[in-house]
């Protein structure tokens, strides 16, 4: 019965919703939700991605660092390299030799650049976006003027008496190795599974170290197979491959190792069965997993930990039933530990557990979109005069294919600003802002119209392919010119000093004053009023909430937030730090009777 509880505990821990989540979108149709979840063992931080099905616009796709087997980069680099073909948010993918050989599978439109791992699951995507996720199998074969004989692997050297293909996935030329003997094959077809691949030998070299030419291949043997292959593939030979796959995968184009299975058929698989340790998978570590619901979106879940009062991670299973409770009905886990990375455009999501940060891996799973994107811009500015939130980052979007482009940005009052429609090749393009006036005899004005602003992007590719995006954001003067009366606050048991800290406010609005640490923690709210334009001043004494206690020592501001009929404005004060110090001593009397 004990035992019952406890595991109806956990299980109820685990498929509560995280708290004080944060939904954001990405790009179109994506979001990135942030959460915490609070359990026995410590805090857990949850970061979720949903996406459409991948079709279309959109694509489910392994990257690999570097463009070859052979080394790491990390998933941050990855994105930023390819930035140019799509938009994308990605996580880190299959687990990795210290060469940066992936240890499964990774196909790429349907090349095979290294063999899936029978004993672990593999997971694909099928051309109609559907995720599969399962155990696939590999061996080959290979015949030249013989009969057919193994082919052991691919990318990867070949054991004491075997023979691998390697192909310039792998990097500019073969491993250097005493003893083998390699055949130069070209030109030799992308090496596509459960088809036969066939190229003339150009060349017999030996010791490793040999070129692999672009469009071709090289047969690399060792031991008894090397002589085999000086006998039955001698120059001007033709060679015929087979790369065999069972099941054989038929329709699966995209494809990275991982595992193990975490969802099957809805339901949180708790052992799988694949060659992983017990080390490997009950700790709480850090977590990577992908999955789909039943309608083909796209989940992705990371996991933080290794971080005691932040993040301790989860279990492989505690994972499973997180992707359940999602919604997905099929879903595997990635590399795990100091290897999860959530990223979106080149820029870290989560907190790596490394302490150098982000790890090189050596491949990565990207969901892709190919429409316009509109990078994301400030939510407020305020150009006062005051030197915060003065003006507007740059707006710009980004299109990956040729495209016939409408950008229009609105003004407040709902008039369009500025409106364009042109054909736009590959590139990201800039929106004036403020905006230049559609009436050329119209001077610019000095400031922008206080209000919400809006610009919005549609675009039809080469393809015929259409798409949108869109960005506000709000032109809000009310707060404005924050000042503190002191840089440095000193909070005694008794006879603390005061801070104050005054703005101007242009119109009425209904201010809350906050002291927070400089990493956004609050520590008191010290004002909730309802204010008529002109100068305010709010006082805190370094106590925390209630007035209970001191606050601690370190960096703090002071953040106002004014909100009437033109929306929500935040002001933060320069940083000032708190000084805790001892109570200062009483004063003696004098003694009666002195002069």
């Amino acid at each position: 019965m004990v035992r019952k509880l406890l595991i109806g505990g956990l299980l109820a821990l685990v498929i509560a919703a995280p708290a004080a989540a944060q939904t954001t979108t990405l790009m179109p149709g994506v979001t990135y939700n942030r959460g915490v979840q609070f359990t026995p063992h410590g805090p857990v931080a949850i970061h979720v991605i949903l996406g459409p099905r991948p079709t279309g616009l959109y694509a489910l796709r392994p990257t690999l660092s570097n463009e070859t087997i052979q080394g790491t980069e990390r998933v941050t680099s990855m994105q930023k390299r390819l930035s140019a073909g799509a938009t994308m948010v990605g996580v880190n993918g299959d687990f990795f030799a210290d060469s940066g050989r992936p240890s499964g599978v990774l196909m790429r439109d349907g090349v095979v650049e290294s063999p899936p791992y029978g004993d672990r699951s593999s997971v694909g995507v099928a051309a109609e976006g559907a995720l599969d996720v399962r155990r696939v199998e590999f061996f080959g074969t290979w015949g030249g003027l013989g009969q057919r004989r193994t082919l052991n692997d691919l990318n990867q050297l070949p054991g004491p008496n075997g023979v691998s293909l390697f192909t310039p996935s792998y990097g500019p030329a073969t491993p250097v190795q005493p003893g083998v003997v390699e055949a130069v094959i070209f030109p030799f077809p992308p090496t596509t599974a459960n088809t036969d691949l066939t190229g003339p030998v150009i060349q017999i070299a030996g010791a490793g170290g040999t070129p692999i030419p672009v469009g071709g291949a090289v047969l690399v043997a060792r031991g008894t197979s090397a002589q085999r292959l000086v006998e039955e593939a001698p120059v001007g030979a033709n060679v015929a491959l087979r790369l065999i796959f069972r099941p054989e995968w038929t329709g699966v184009a995209q494809a990275v190792g991982g595992g193990p299975v975490l969802v099957r058929q809805g339901g949180p698989v708790f052992r799988a069965q694949e060659a992983f340790t017990t080390s490997q998978l009950s700790p709480r570590a850090p977590r990577t997993g992908v999955g789909q619901l039943a309608d083909g979106r796209v989940l992705m879940v990371v996991t933080d930990g290794r971080r005691p009062g932040y993040s301790v991670g989860m279990t492989n299973f505690e994972l499973a039933q997180t992707l359940v409770r999602l919604g997905a009905v099929t879903a595997s886990a990635l590399d795990g530990g100091g290897s999860t990375t959530l990223a979106f455009n080149g820029e870290l999501l989560n907190r790596p557990s490394d302490s150098s940060g982000e790890r090189p891996t050596s491949t990565a799973l990207q969901l892709m979109y190919y429409g316009v994107y509109a990078a994301p811009v400030d939510s407020v500015i305020s150009p006062n005069g005051d030197g915060y939130a003065e003006s507007q980052r740059e707006l710009s979007y980004k299109v990956v294919r040729p495209s016939t482009v409408t950008a229009t940005l609105t003004a407040p009052d709902g008039v369009p600003a500025y409106t364009e429609t042109v054909l736009r090749e590959p590139g990201t393009y800039p929106v004036a802002f403020p905006p230049v006036p559609l009436d050329p005899t119209l001077p610019p004005p000095a400031t922008p119209a206080e209000g919400r602003w809006r610009l919005d992007v549609s675009a039809t590719d080469d393809l015929t392919r259409t798409s949108t995006t869109s960005q506000s954001f709000t032109v809000n003067s009310t707060l404005g010119f924050a000042r503190l009366s002191r840089r440095v606050l000193v909070v005694r048991p008794r006879g603390a000093q005061k801070i104050q800290a005054g703005v101007t406010l242009t119109r009425a609005a209904r201010v809350i004053a906050t002291v927070e640490t400089v990493t956004g923690v609050p520590v008191a709210t010290i004002a909730i009023r309802r204010l008529e334009p002109g100068r305010f001043v709010a006082r805190w004494n370094g106590r925390t909430r209630g007035g209970r206690s001191l606050a601690y020592g370190g960096m703090h501001v002071i953040r106002f937030r004014a909100t009437n009929a033109l929306g929500t404005v935040d002001l933060v004060s320069t940083p000032f730090r708190v000084l805790r110090a001892a109570a200062l001593p009483k004063k003696k009397k004098k003694p009666a009777g002195d002069g």
